[in-house]
């Protein structure tokens, strides 16, 4: 069974808007350097075209009123993010008009086309028309200053690149991650998140705001009920419960002592949960449920596992305990494509300095060390039946860990980056990895336990904390670091 897509993004490419700047004084006094500078701006194009990425392009503004029908034109195209690319000196009046009425997030290029000028080369021109033309092809610097302090002073947040036009991996590596990060900002705007059940009672911490929650990301909450997904999973046909069952025969390493019922039991529940996201167009679910001893929906909820770690595994994490927040850390960490598996702290190894963090439930099995494991559990602990459960590591190798947080009314993002080691686990049936950070593990948890954030977090692998500070920045949220 292939999922939908999931929010309707595709429908709505994400749109990069584009402009240099330049004085139309110029163009008469100095032959060849308005050509010059379009050149530039399509260069800079090329660097922004992408799949999935609709770029445009404006071209060259160079006068106050162009700017103002920039900023029109702009704001018709429903663009999500501006790159500014400063090509020479230029007004500050060129530019405020399109940004202010274009209303979104800017980030400034200040990219000169060489390392260095030619100063031998330049100091034999001919003339000095012509080695002040040459000077202001590479002259993107002067009005930077100039353009952030008008920002400033406007009250627009300022964003800069700041190096060489062409061969420049740092230049071309900022571009990539706000490319990315407006990208992950345009997912979670279009992102439907399905809430099923309730909170876990009692668990304070967990709690959510969901105007916040719509407020910062643009999230679509969804309430569905359990009644819809008993429905769905009482009018399955034999042949998909079977087709489920294949599937997680396939892409599970299934212990030899799981009872083959109670994996049919667990089919049936992956294979309606499968069917309810469909219908629903879900991008992402939280969940938790008790219902009463022997009643339909216990039986549901506590079968769950596999098919949550399927849809987690499949674009559309799902998240336990009804964490909503964590919810929405999964799916960020998910859209970046570094996974987003939910964790909590198991325990502190003190001999070997590693943190142990884990989770009982779903698991995002493509970022597995290996095979996920099925394995069966005579009892859920804190929750109701009993059933089979996955056991997993996270992939050896660097890893993100990424908190929502929620602090009067405002949303934070928290963040650290590690390593996800080898080592011994625990080998209980639930998500478990072992993880090391350059601060040590005392002080790691110190400092993330100050920051506020509730006891669950998401974690995927590489390093992606420059472009989850860029995802908040764009979002305007207070973004914090431990390591």
């Amino acid at each position: 069974m292939e999922l939908a897509d999931r929010g309707r993004s595709m429908a709505r490419p994400l749109k990069v808007g584009l402009f240099g700047i330049g004085l139309e004084a110029y163009w008469p006094q100095f032959e060849g350097l308005e050509n010059r500078l379009r050149r530039y701006v399509g260069t800079v194009e090329a660097k922004l075209a992408r799949p999935g990425v609709e770029v445009v392009n404006l071209g060259l503004i160079d006068t106050p009123e162009k700017a103002v029908d920039a900023g029109h034109d702009f704001r018709a195209a429903d663009i999500d993010l501006i790159f500014l690319y400063v090509t020479t000196y230029a007004l500050s009046s060129t530019v405020l008009p399109v940004v202010r009425r274009a209303g979104v997030p800017v980030v400034i290029l200040n990219l000169q086309p060489e390392r260095a000028i030619d100063y031998a080369a330049f100091n034999r021109l001919p003339d000095r028309t012509r080695m002040t033309g040459e000077w202001l092809a590479h002259c993107a610097a002067c009005p930077v200053p100039e353009i952030a302090n008008v920002f400033t002073r406007a009250g627009i947040p300022t964003h800069q690149i700041t190096g060489v036009l062409e061969g420049d991996a740092h230049v071309d590596a900022q571009i990539e991650d706000w490319v990315e990060a407006a990208r992950v900002a345009h997912v979670m705007a279009h992102n439907r998140l399905g809430v099923m059940g309730h909170y876990y009672n009692g668990m304070l911490d967990i709690y959510s705001d969901l105007t916040a929650q719509c407020a910062a990301f643009g999230t679509i909450i969804d309430f569905v009920e359990m009644d819809e997904l008993a429905e769905i999973r009482n009018s399955l046909a034999d042949a998909e419960v079977d087709a489920m069952l294949a599937r997680i025969e396939a892409e599970f390493d299934i212990q030899s002592d799981c009872a083959p019922e109670e994996l049919h039991r667990a089919a049936r529940t992956a294979a309606a949960l499968v069917k309810l996201v469909d219908t629903r167009g879900l991008g992402s679910m939280a969940y938790f449920y008790v219902s009463v001893p022997d009643h339909e929906h216990e039986d549901i909820i506590s079968s769950v596992i596999l098919g949550c770690s399927l849809l987690t595994a499949s674009g559309v994490p799902v998240a336990g305990e009804y964490e909503i927040k964590n919810a929405q850390a999964m799916k960020i960490m998910d859209a970046f494509g570094a996974g987003g598996s939910f964790t909590e702290y198991y325990a502190i190894d003190y001999e070997d300095d590693v943190v142990l963090m884990g989770h009982d439930g779903p698991g995002h099995t493509k970022i597995a060390e290996g095979k996920t494991k099925v394995r069966p559990l005579e009892v859920y602990h804190g929750k109701v039946g009993k059933g089979v459960s996955v056991e997993m590591s996270v992939r050896h190798g660097p890893v993100t860990l990424l908190s929502v947080i929620e602090r009067a009314g405002k949303v934070e993002l928290l963040v650290a980056e590690g390593e996800s080691v080898p080592g011994p686990i625990l080998e209980i049936g639930n998500t478990n990895s072992r993880y090391r950070f350059v601060t040590g593990a005392r002080a790691f948890s110190e400092a993330w336990n100050a920051a506020g954030p509730a006891h669950h977090c998401a974690v995927g692998v590489g390093h992606i904390a420059g472009r989850i500070e860029k995802l908040a920045k764009l979002l305007d949220l207070q973004f914090t670091r431990v390591c």
